[in-house]
């Protein structure tokens, strides 16, 4: 595979701004046309058509990522398109805005969430497409988190270092969406020597890739996200009337090889202590 270039965010937007109209055929006559196509690139990114989305880019496409600070071409895109597309079905997607169209250019705005564990960030992205001969032939993509701030959260504001791990903000969501359903499914949390490397083993993903993810983008470390799948895990075995185990039974069945950890983890959860939240779950089955 061709290696993408980089260039400087100022040189790649002072040079591959979408061409003027004495440039482009632009105009009224253009923009049903950029709309139509537009629209057919979105539902294919939508419903995780590689293949539709392939079909749509100019064989002179140019496709860059500001917040990655890359510009792919056509032969770098399949690869690029396939990390960013969702692996299941649920990735959450909000557009801000509908599909904007003048001539040749269509504007995009549209929110990628990111969650995991008690985590919660959001990318706030925007595109704009030029299309040329029926295809995508510029896309001009920017970024930006925002995460949510909470207590646990470390630093906020800042711009994550995404380029040096080469994710753009889909993939880090597709990202969080594996490693949400590899815990789900595989209960890895349940060993209580669970530890970073296992699960980048495990998941496929790298261990700098993963500490991104929950230390840049949702601003907490890899063992509060273990900690919550753990407690989570604990919640809802309480919702079971057949369980007999003490809830310091149930801490450690649940993976956790403290006592001191899992108190910690269930009162920044609950706001309660243990006997407190049973006490609170016995009056509401009464009532």
């Amino acid at each position: 595979m061709q290696c993408a270039q980089t260039v400087a965010p100022d040189q790649a937007a002072r040079h591959y701004l979408p061409m003027t109209p004495t440039q482009l055929p632009d105009g009224p006559e253009q923009t049903p046309i950029t709309a139509e196509t537009v629209l057919r690139y979105h539902l294919c990114w939508k419903h995780r058509d590689l293949d539709g989305v392939m079909a749509l880019y100019h064989p002179e496409v140019e496709y860059h990522d500001f917040f990655q600070n890359r510009v792919l071409g056509y032969r770098d895109l399949r690869d690029y398109v396939r990390a960013c597309l969702p692996h299941e079905a649920g990735e959450d997607i909000v557009h801000s805005d509908r599909i904007r169209v003048d001539g040749c250019t269509a504007f995009i705005q549209y929110q990628v969430t990111v969650q995991g564990g008690d985590g919660l960030a959001a990318f706030q992205s925007s595109e704009a497409i030029t299309v040329k001969d029926g295809l995508i032939w510029r896309v001009n993509e920017y970024a930006t988190l925002v995460r949510q701030s909470s207590p646990a959260a470390g630093r906020s504001g800042a711009r994550p270092a995404t380029s040096r791990l080469g994710l753009s903000p889909r993939q880090v969501s597709t990202m969080a969406q594996d490693l949400e359903h590899y815990f789900q499914r595989q209960r890895p949390y349940l060993d209580p020597e669970l530890d970073l490397q296992q699960v980048a083993k495990d998941s496929g993903y790298s261990r700098n890739q993963i500490s991104y993810l929950l230390n840049q983008v949702l601003g907490q470390s890899f063992y509060r996200y273990v900690n919550q799948a753990r407690l989570q895990h604990l919640l809802a075995s309480l919702d079971d009337d057949s369980v007999e185990s003490t809830m310091d039974e149930l801490a450690f069945g649940a993976g956790f090889n403290s006592l001191s950890a899992f108190y910690k983890a269930f009162r920044e959860h609950t706001g309660l202590s243990p006997k407190a939240y049973v006490k609170q779950i016995s009056l509401r089955a009464r009532t």
